[in-house]
Protein backbone atom coordinates (compact mmCIF):
# COMPACT_ATOMS: atom_id res chain seq x y z
CA UNK A 1 0.00 0.00 0.00
CA UNK A 2 1.77 3.31 -1.10
CA UNK A 3 1.73 6.51 1.25
CA UNK A 4 -0.89 8.03 -0.84
CA UNK A 5 -3.19 4.93 -0.64
CA UNK A 6 -2.40 5.23 3.25
CA UNK A 7 -3.68 8.58 3.91
CA UNK A 8 -6.76 8.26 1.91
CA UNK A 9 -7.43 5.28 4.13
CA UNK A 10 -6.21 7.01 7.40
CA UNK A 11 -8.76 10.56 6.33
CA UNK A 12 -11.49 8.58 5.82
CA UNK A 13 -11.07 6.66 9.24
CA UNK A 14 -10.25 9.31 11.27
CA UNK A 15 -13.07 11.97 9.05
CA UNK A 16 -10.02 14.15 8.69
CA UNK A 17 -9.47 16.24 5.63
CA UNK A 18 -6.81 14.19 2.99
CA UNK A 19 -4.62 16.67 1.88
CA UNK A 20 -3.79 17.31 5.71
CA UNK A 21 -3.15 13.97 6.84
CA UNK A 22 -0.82 13.14 3.61
CA UNK A 23 1.07 16.19 4.40
CA UNK A 24 1.63 14.73 7.82
CA UNK A 25 2.48 11.58 6.34
CA UNK A 26 4.80 11.96 4.61
CA UNK A 27 6.50 14.86 6.80
CA UNK A 28 7.15 11.86 9.30
CA UNK A 29 8.34 9.39 6.71
CA UNK A 30 10.75 12.18 5.49
CA UNK A 31 12.19 11.51 8.90
CA UNK A 32 12.65 7.72 8.55
CA UNK A 33 9.66 7.17 11.06
CA UNK A 34 8.34 3.65 10.17
CA UNK A 35 4.82 3.59 8.68
CA UNK A 36 2.74 1.76 11.53
CA UNK A 37 4.20 4.50 14.13
CA UNK A 38 3.50 7.46 11.86
CA UNK A 39 -0.17 6.37 11.25
CA UNK A 40 -0.54 5.95 15.01
CA UNK A 41 0.96 9.41 15.80
CA UNK A 42 -1.74 10.63 13.76
CA UNK A 43 -4.40 8.82 14.57
CA UNK A 44 -3.10 9.95 18.20
CA UNK A 45 -2.59 13.82 16.57
CA UNK A 46 -6.48 13.45 15.05
CA UNK A 47 -8.12 12.28 18.24
CA UNK A 48 -8.56 9.00 16.18
CA UNK A 49 -7.23 6.52 18.73
CA UNK A 50 -5.32 3.39 18.56
CA UNK A 51 -5.69 0.39 15.82
CA UNK A 52 -4.88 -1.78 17.99
CA UNK A 53 -9.02 -3.18 17.71
CA UNK A 54 -8.58 -3.53 14.22
CA UNK A 55 -5.56 -5.82 14.53
CA UNK A 56 -5.15 -7.91 11.41
CA UNK A 57 -6.08 -11.67 11.41
CA UNK A 58 -3.06 -13.91 12.46
CA UNK A 59 -1.33 -15.50 9.07
CA UNK A 60 1.72 -17.01 8.40
CA UNK A 61 5.38 -15.37 8.07
CA UNK A 62 5.64 -16.42 4.54
CA UNK A 63 2.57 -14.83 3.70
CA UNK A 64 3.63 -11.22 4.82
CA UNK A 65 4.25 -9.06 1.73
CA UNK A 66 6.18 -5.87 1.86
CA UNK A 67 2.09 -4.70 0.48
CA UNK A 68 1.19 -5.40 3.76
CA UNK A 69 0.63 -2.31 6.57
CA UNK A 70 0.68 -4.90 9.16
CA UNK A 71 0.34 -8.39 10.27
CA UNK A 72 -0.13 -10.61 13.28
CA UNK A 73 2.32 -13.98 13.83
CA UNK A 74 2.83 -16.48 15.98
CA UNK A 75 6.88 -17.19 16.00
CA UNK A 76 9.99 -18.41 18.07
CA UNK A 77 12.11 -15.20 18.67
CA UNK A 78 15.51 -16.56 16.95
CA UNK A 79 17.72 -13.59 17.46
CA UNK A 80 17.76 -10.54 19.93
CA UNK A 81 20.06 -7.42 19.25
CA UNK A 82 20.37 -4.01 20.77
CA UNK A 83 21.80 -1.11 19.46
CA UNK A 84 21.58 2.95 19.71
CA UNK A 85 20.35 5.23 17.14
CA UNK A 86 19.43 8.35 16.10
CA UNK A 87 16.13 9.30 15.83
CA UNK A 88 14.24 12.50 15.39
CA UNK A 89 17.15 14.19 17.13
CA UNK A 90 17.22 12.12 20.30
CA UNK A 91 19.03 9.09 20.97
CA UNK A 92 16.45 5.59 21.00
CA UNK A 93 17.56 1.89 21.87
CA UNK A 94 16.06 -0.35 19.55
CA UNK A 95 16.06 -4.22 19.57
CA UNK A 96 16.49 -6.06 16.38
CA UNK A 97 16.62 -9.68 15.23
CA UNK A 98 14.88 -12.48 13.30
CA UNK A 99 11.68 -14.48 14.14
CA UNK A 100 10.66 -17.70 12.49
CA UNK A 101 7.78 -20.22 12.30
CA UNK A 102 7.19 -23.33 10.06
CA UNK A 103 6.79 -21.19 6.61
CA UNK A 104 10.06 -19.18 7.31
CA UNK A 105 12.11 -16.33 8.99
CA UNK A 106 11.40 -12.35 9.12
CA UNK A 107 13.58 -9.52 10.33
CA UNK A 108 11.97 -7.27 12.91
CA UNK A 109 12.35 -4.02 14.97
CA UNK A 110 11.36 -3.08 18.35
CA UNK A 111 10.55 0.19 18.89
CA UNK A 112 10.18 -0.14 22.90
CA UNK A 113 10.96 -2.89 24.95
CA UNK A 114 8.75 -5.94 25.04
CA UNK A 115 11.90 -8.51 26.94
CA UNK A 116 12.28 -10.64 24.33
CA UNK A 117 14.92 -13.33 24.45
CA UNK A 118 16.14 -15.82 22.14
CA UNK A 119 14.05 -19.11 21.98
CA UNK A 120 10.97 -17.09 23.21
CA UNK A 121 7.21 -18.22 21.41
CA UNK A 122 5.65 -15.51 21.31
CA UNK A 123 2.16 -14.45 19.47
CA UNK A 124 2.56 -10.61 18.29
CA UNK A 125 -0.37 -8.48 17.22
CA UNK A 126 -0.57 -5.73 15.09
CA UNK A 127 3.32 -5.51 14.30
CA UNK A 128 3.72 -3.15 10.82
CA UNK A 129 5.18 -3.89 8.13
CA UNK A 130 7.79 -2.30 6.24
CA UNK A 131 9.98 -2.82 2.91
CA UNK A 132 13.93 -3.49 4.16
CA UNK A 133 16.39 -4.01 1.38
CA UNK A 134 13.08 -5.28 -0.76
CA UNK A 135 11.74 -7.60 1.94
CA UNK A 136 9.12 -7.34 4.56
CA UNK A 137 10.26 -6.42 8.23
CA UNK A 138 7.94 -6.40 11.44
CA UNK A 139 7.96 -3.38 13.15
CA UNK A 140 6.77 -3.50 16.99
CA UNK A 141 5.74 -0.67 18.41
CA UNK A 142 2.98 1.09 21.09
CA UNK A 143 -0.06 -0.34 18.69
CA UNK A 144 1.44 -3.70 18.75
CA UNK A 145 1.09 -6.44 21.63
CA UNK A 146 3.44 -9.47 22.36
CA UNK A 147 1.91 -12.26 24.49
CA UNK A 148 3.44 -15.95 25.26
CA UNK A 149 2.38 -18.27 22.66
CA UNK A 150 -0.29 -20.95 23.39
CA UNK A 151 1.50 -23.71 21.24
CA UNK A 152 5.10 -23.01 20.20
CA UNK A 153 5.90 -23.73 16.46
CA UNK A 154 7.92 -26.28 15.03
CA UNK A 155 10.85 -24.70 13.89
CA UNK A 156 14.24 -26.04 12.42
CA UNK A 157 16.83 -23.28 12.43
CA UNK A 158 19.36 -22.12 14.88
CA UNK A 159 18.38 -20.08 18.00
CA UNK A 160 20.71 -17.57 19.28
CA UNK A 161 22.76 -16.20 16.76
CA UNK A 162 25.87 -17.87 17.10
CA UNK A 163 27.84 -18.09 13.60
CA UNK A 164 30.66 -18.37 11.54
CA UNK A 165 32.28 -15.74 10.09
CA UNK A 166 31.73 -16.94 6.79
CA UNK A 167 27.74 -17.25 7.23
CA UNK A 168 27.68 -13.45 8.21
CA UNK A 169 25.64 -11.12 5.93
CA UNK A 170 24.71 -7.13 5.91
CA UNK A 171 21.50 -7.11 7.54
CA UNK A 172 22.19 -9.75 10.50
CA UNK A 173 21.98 -8.68 13.70
CA UNK A 174 22.00 -9.98 17.52
CA UNK A 175 25.11 -12.59 16.33
CA UNK A 176 27.61 -14.13 18.47
CA UNK A 177 30.94 -15.52 17.51
CA UNK A 178 34.17 -16.72 18.45
CA UNK A 179 36.87 -14.58 16.89
CA UNK A 180 40.65 -13.82 17.05
CA UNK A 181 41.46 -10.66 17.07
CA UNK A 182 44.08 -9.92 13.82
CA UNK A 183 44.77 -6.47 13.65
CA UNK A 184 43.12 -3.61 16.36
CA UNK A 185 43.75 0.09 15.32
CA UNK A 186 42.75 3.07 17.93
CA UNK A 187 40.92 5.87 16.34
CA UNK A 188 39.51 9.19 16.72
CA UNK A 189 36.40 10.02 14.41
CA UNK A 190 34.18 12.84 13.87
CA UNK A 191 31.18 11.07 15.02
CA UNK A 192 27.78 12.34 15.47
CA UNK A 193 28.47 13.24 19.28
CA UNK A 194 31.65 15.39 17.66
CA UNK A 195 34.67 13.36 18.51
CA UNK A 196 34.56 9.83 19.03
CA UNK A 197 37.36 7.08 19.99
CA UNK A 198 36.71 3.83 18.10
CA UNK A 199 38.72 0.79 17.61
CA UNK A 200 38.94 -0.62 13.54
CA UNK A 201 40.80 -3.77 12.31
CA UNK A 202 40.24 -7.33 11.25
CA UNK A 203 38.85 -10.33 12.83
CA UNK A 204 39.27 -13.94 12.23
CA UNK A 205 37.93 -17.55 12.58
CA UNK A 206 38.48 -20.65 11.28
CA UNK A 207 36.53 -19.71 8.18
CA UNK A 208 37.02 -16.10 7.47
CA UNK A 209 38.59 -12.80 7.96
CA UNK A 210 35.68 -9.63 8.44
CA UNK A 211 36.89 -5.93 9.26
CA UNK A 212 35.68 -4.71 12.24
CA UNK A 213 34.30 -1.57 14.08
CA UNK A 214 33.81 -1.46 18.27
CA UNK A 215 31.52 1.73 18.69
CA UNK A 216 32.32 1.38 22.62
CA UNK A 217 36.07 0.48 22.90
CA UNK A 218 35.96 -2.67 24.82
CA UNK A 219 38.95 -3.09 27.05
CA UNK A 220 39.50 -6.62 26.20
CA UNK A 221 39.38 -6.04 22.40
CA UNK A 222 43.24 -6.02 21.89
CA UNK A 223 45.66 -7.51 18.71
CA UNK A 224 46.33 -10.91 19.60
CA UNK A 225 42.92 -12.21 21.72
CA UNK A 226 40.64 -14.63 21.08
CA UNK A 227 37.23 -13.46 22.17
CA UNK A 228 33.60 -14.20 22.41
CA UNK A 229 31.66 -11.60 21.20
CA UNK A 230 27.72 -11.48 21.74
CA UNK A 231 25.32 -9.34 20.19
CA UNK A 232 26.95 -7.97 17.24
CA UNK A 233 25.07 -6.69 13.94
CA UNK A 234 26.63 -6.58 10.37
CA UNK A 235 26.42 -3.97 7.85
CA UNK A 236 28.10 -3.45 4.74
CA UNK A 237 31.63 -2.10 4.70
CA UNK A 238 33.24 -1.10 1.51
CA UNK A 239 31.16 -3.84 -0.56
CA UNK A 240 32.13 -6.75 2.35
CA UNK A 241 30.18 -7.59 5.62
CA UNK A 242 31.51 -5.78 8.51
CA UNK A 243 30.85 -6.47 12.41
CA UNK A 244 29.99 -3.82 14.16
CA UNK A 245 30.40 -3.77 18.05
CA UNK A 246 28.53 -1.57 20.37
CA UNK A 247 28.55 -0.92 24.05
CA UNK A 248 25.39 -3.16 24.16
CA UNK A 249 27.87 -5.86 23.20
CA UNK A 250 29.54 -8.31 25.30
CA UNK A 251 33.71 -9.42 25.04
CA UNK A 252 34.95 -11.76 26.69
CA UNK A 253 38.03 -14.25 26.91
CA UNK A 254 38.21 -17.44 25.42
CA UNK A 255 40.02 -20.14 27.20
CA UNK A 256 41.38 -21.39 23.66
CA UNK A 257 42.92 -20.65 21.06
CA UNK A 258 41.06 -19.79 17.39
CA UNK A 259 43.14 -20.30 14.39
CA UNK A 260 43.32 -17.67 12.17
CA UNK A 261 42.06 -18.89 8.57
CA UNK A 262 44.30 -17.83 5.76
CA UNK A 263 42.95 -15.91 2.39
CA UNK A 264 39.72 -17.49 1.15
CA UNK A 265 40.48 -19.34 -1.80
CA UNK A 266 37.41 -19.20 -4.48
CA UNK A 267 36.76 -19.08 -7.79
CA UNK A 268 35.16 -15.56 -9.30
CA UNK A 269 31.93 -16.53 -9.80
CA UNK A 270 31.86 -18.34 -6.38
CA UNK A 271 32.82 -14.59 -4.87
CA UNK A 272 30.14 -12.71 -6.95
CA UNK A 273 27.67 -15.47 -5.81
CA UNK A 274 28.55 -14.67 -1.91
CA UNK A 275 28.36 -10.77 -2.71
CA UNK A 276 31.78 -9.73 -1.71
CA UNK A 277 34.57 -11.40 0.33
CA UNK A 278 37.01 -9.98 2.61
CA UNK A 279 40.55 -10.98 1.89
CA UNK A 280 40.33 -13.52 -0.92
CA UNK A 281 42.46 -15.35 -3.56
CA UNK A 282 41.87 -15.55 -6.68
CA UNK A 283 43.62 -16.72 -10.00
CA UNK A 284 43.00 -15.90 -13.15
CA UNK A 285 44.22 -14.53 -16.69
CA UNK A 286 44.43 -11.12 -17.52
CA UNK A 287 42.32 -10.24 -21.20
CA UNK A 288 43.43 -6.26 -20.60
CA UNK A 289 43.35 -2.97 -18.66
CA UNK A 290 40.84 -0.46 -18.42
CA UNK A 291 41.07 3.47 -18.51
CA UNK A 292 42.13 5.48 -15.58
CA UNK A 293 45.86 3.02 -15.71
CA UNK A 294 48.66 4.20 -15.44
CA UNK A 295 49.81 7.56 -14.83
CA UNK A 296 46.62 9.55 -13.43
CA UNK A 297 45.88 12.53 -10.96
CA UNK A 298 43.81 12.51 -7.74
CA UNK A 299 41.95 15.32 -5.86
CA UNK A 300 44.28 16.57 -3.41
CA UNK A 301 41.17 17.26 -1.15
CA UNK A 302 39.31 13.75 -1.60
CA UNK A 303 41.57 11.82 -3.31
CA UNK A 304 39.70 10.61 -6.29
CA UNK A 305 40.90 10.49 -9.43
CA UNK A 306 40.12 13.68 -11.96
CA UNK A 307 39.78 14.13 -15.36
CA UNK A 308 41.09 17.25 -16.79
CA UNK A 309 42.03 18.63 -13.56
CA UNK A 310 38.00 18.22 -12.76
CA UNK A 311 37.17 16.65 -9.32
CA UNK A 312 33.57 15.37 -9.30
CA UNK A 313 33.07 16.80 -5.45
CA UNK A 314 35.54 19.85 -5.40
CA UNK A 315 35.26 21.11 -8.51
CA UNK A 316 38.55 22.45 -10.31
CA UNK A 317 41.73 21.52 -8.93
CA UNK A 318 45.63 21.26 -8.54
CA UNK A 319 45.94 17.18 -9.11
CA UNK A 320 48.38 15.14 -7.49
CA UNK A 321 49.90 12.70 -9.61
CA UNK A 322 49.90 9.06 -8.90
CA UNK A 323 49.85 5.63 -10.26
CA UNK A 324 47.40 2.63 -10.21
CA UNK A 325 46.33 -0.34 -13.02
CA UNK A 326 42.98 -0.96 -13.47
CA UNK A 327 43.42 -4.97 -14.66
CA UNK A 328 40.10 -6.80 -16.33
CA UNK A 329 40.86 -11.07 -14.79
CA UNK A 330 39.06 -13.93 -15.86
CA UNK A 331 39.01 -17.23 -14.58
CA UNK A 332 37.06 -19.18 -16.66
CA UNK A 333 34.02 -18.88 -14.10
CA UNK A 334 34.06 -15.48 -14.27
CA UNK A 335 35.47 -11.58 -14.90
CA UNK A 336 36.40 -9.05 -12.53
CA UNK A 337 38.43 -5.51 -12.35
CA UNK A 338 40.89 -5.27 -9.79
CA UNK A 339 42.78 -2.55 -8.89
CA UNK A 340 46.33 -2.26 -8.04
CA UNK A 341 47.61 0.55 -6.28
CA UNK A 342 50.55 3.10 -6.77
CA UNK A 343 53.01 -0.08 -5.37
CA UNK A 344 51.91 -2.69 -6.80
CA UNK A 345 51.44 -0.70 -10.24
CA UNK A 346 55.62 0.35 -10.06
CA UNK A 347 56.12 -3.84 -9.83
CA UNK A 348 54.46 -4.41 -12.98
CA UNK A 349 55.59 -1.19 -14.80
CA UNK A 350 59.16 -1.86 -13.61
CA UNK A 351 59.35 1.64 -12.47
CA UNK A 352 57.97 4.57 -9.78
CA UNK A 353 56.61 7.61 -10.30
CA UNK A 354 59.57 9.62 -11.17
CA UNK A 355 59.99 7.29 -13.49
CA UNK A 356 56.67 7.23 -15.08
CA UNK A 357 56.85 10.64 -15.26
CA UNK A 358 59.75 10.82 -17.08
CA UNK A 359 58.38 8.39 -19.90
CA UNK A 360 55.56 10.58 -20.38
CA UNK A 361 57.80 13.84 -20.45
CA UNK A 362 59.86 12.05 -23.23
CA UNK A 363 56.87 11.00 -24.81
CA UNK A 364 54.81 13.78 -24.69
CA UNK A 365 52.19 11.18 -23.99
CA UNK A 366 51.33 10.20 -20.11
CA UNK A 367 49.43 7.30 -22.26
CA UNK A 368 52.30 5.07 -22.57
CA UNK A 369 52.74 4.38 -19.22
CA UNK A 370 49.56 2.54 -19.63
CA UNK A 371 50.34 0.65 -22.46
CA UNK A 372 53.62 -0.63 -20.79
CA UNK A 373 51.41 -1.97 -17.96
CA UNK A 374 49.07 -3.53 -20.52
CA UNK A 375 52.24 -5.33 -22.48
CA UNK A 376 53.72 -6.39 -19.20
CA UNK A 377 50.55 -7.93 -17.65
CA UNK A 378 47.88 -8.80 -20.65
CA UNK A 379 47.59 -12.71 -21.55
CA UNK A 380 49.64 -14.09 -18.46
CA UNK A 381 48.15 -15.71 -15.57
CA UNK A 382 48.21 -13.79 -11.97
CA UNK A 383 47.46 -14.62 -8.19
CA UNK A 384 45.57 -11.78 -6.48
CA UNK A 385 44.63 -11.51 -2.93
CA UNK A 386 42.57 -8.80 -1.45
CA UNK A 387 38.78 -7.46 -1.31
CA UNK A 388 36.07 -8.15 -3.47
CA UNK A 389 32.61 -6.34 -4.01
CA UNK A 390 30.13 -6.42 -6.26
CA UNK A 391 27.80 -3.76 -7.26
CA UNK A 392 25.12 -2.84 -10.44
CA UNK A 393 28.50 -2.04 -12.16
CA UNK A 394 30.40 -5.65 -11.98
CA UNK A 395 32.97 -7.04 -9.65
CA UNK A 396 35.53 -5.56 -8.50
CA UNK A 397 38.50 -6.51 -6.09
CA UNK A 398 40.93 -3.91 -4.33
CA UNK A 399 43.93 -5.92 -4.56
CA UNK A 400 46.63 -6.15 -1.86
CA UNK A 401 48.60 -9.08 -3.81
CA UNK A 402 49.09 -9.65 -7.52
CA UNK A 403 51.63 -12.05 -8.40
CA UNK A 404 52.50 -14.20 -11.62
CA UNK A 405 52.09 -17.54 -11.64
CA UNK A 406 55.16 -19.12 -12.18
CA UNK A 407 54.35 -23.31 -11.98
CA UNK A 408 53.71 -25.56 -14.60
CA UNK A 409 50.09 -25.47 -15.44
CA UNK A 410 50.39 -29.61 -16.20
CA UNK A 411 51.88 -29.73 -13.13
CA UNK A 412 49.25 -28.02 -11.48
CA UNK A 413 46.85 -29.75 -13.32
CA UNK A 414 48.51 -33.71 -12.23
CA UNK A 415 48.54 -32.11 -8.49
CA UNK A 416 44.48 -31.50 -8.56
CA UNK A 417 43.64 -34.69 -10.27
CA UNK A 418 45.91 -36.53 -7.19
CA UNK A 419 43.87 -34.67 -4.70
CA UNK A 420 40.78 -35.45 -6.19
CA UNK A 421 41.33 -38.76 -5.49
Amino acid sequence: MTADERAEELASDLGADKAEVKRDLENLLEYSVPMEEAVQSLRRKYGGGSEREGAPEPTTIAAITTDDASASVTAIVLTVGKRSIRYQGEDQVIVEGELADESGRISYTAWQDFGLEPGDAVTIGNAGVREWEGEPELNLGESTSVTPAEAAPAVDVPVGGEADLIDLAPGDRGRTVEVHAVEVESKTIDGRDGETDILSGVLADESAKLPFTDWAPHDDLVEGADLRLGDVYIREFRGVPSINVTEFSTVEVLDRAVEPAEATRLSIQAAVDAGGVFDVELVGHVLGVRDGSGLIQRCPECGRVIQKGQCRSHGEVEGIDDLRTRAIVDDGTGTLTATLDDELTAEIYGGDLDDALEAAREAMDQSVVADEIESAIVGREFRLRGNLSVDDYGANLTATDFDPVEDDPATRATALLEAAR
